[in-house]
């Protein structure tokens, strides 16, 4: 697995790319739920999901302290994304949360505005987190990077 920057980077501009780390953190600044963003060209599975999954393990996001992280997987030239939840928080919102995210995300993309629906996303995203594991200040840190990575 290639964790290292590539052209696939280029795909935002740079202020595009801030926003969507900023809306990252942003989502996480009220939950004890961690979110990451994991962008490449090409997804070599047939179906995305399975790509996620290997990406969540790893990027070690199973061991967050209460299994509440949530990747957000896109492959930009096959057209292809998935949203992963750990199981905290899969249990909690179920299958239908994530469709319902996933087809979100397909109609702004379908427009073309992939920053704006990689933030708005997000902002759901953070908002369902909140909901089942608010943060709380004397024991919650940030337990991964909020970076974007990029594949290849």
């Amino acid at each position: 697995m290639r964790l290292f920057p590539s052209r696939i980077k280029h795909f935002f501009s740079p202020e595009e790319n801030q926003r969507i780390v900023s809306a990252i953190r942003e989502a996480e600044r009220l939950t004890s739920g961690e979110i990451r963003v994991y962008i490449e060209s090409h997804c070599r599975f047939v179906d995305p999901v399975d790509r996620a999954i290997e990406l969540f393990y790893g990027l070690k996001m199973e061991k967050t302290e209460q299994r509440n992280g949530v990747i957000l997987y896109i492959a930009i030239k096959d057209h292809q994304l998935a949203i992963y939840g750990d199981e905290g928080i899969h249990q909690k919102v179920g299958k239908d949360f994530w469709n319902k995210a996933v087809q979100h995300i397909l109609s702004e993309f379908n427009a073309t505005h992939y920053g704006d629906g990689i933030t708005h996303i997000l902002k759901e995203i953070g908002e369902v987190l909140h909901e089942h594991f608010p943060y709380h200040s004397d024991a919650d840190r940030n337990e991964l990077p909020d970076e974007i990575v990029f594949g290849k």
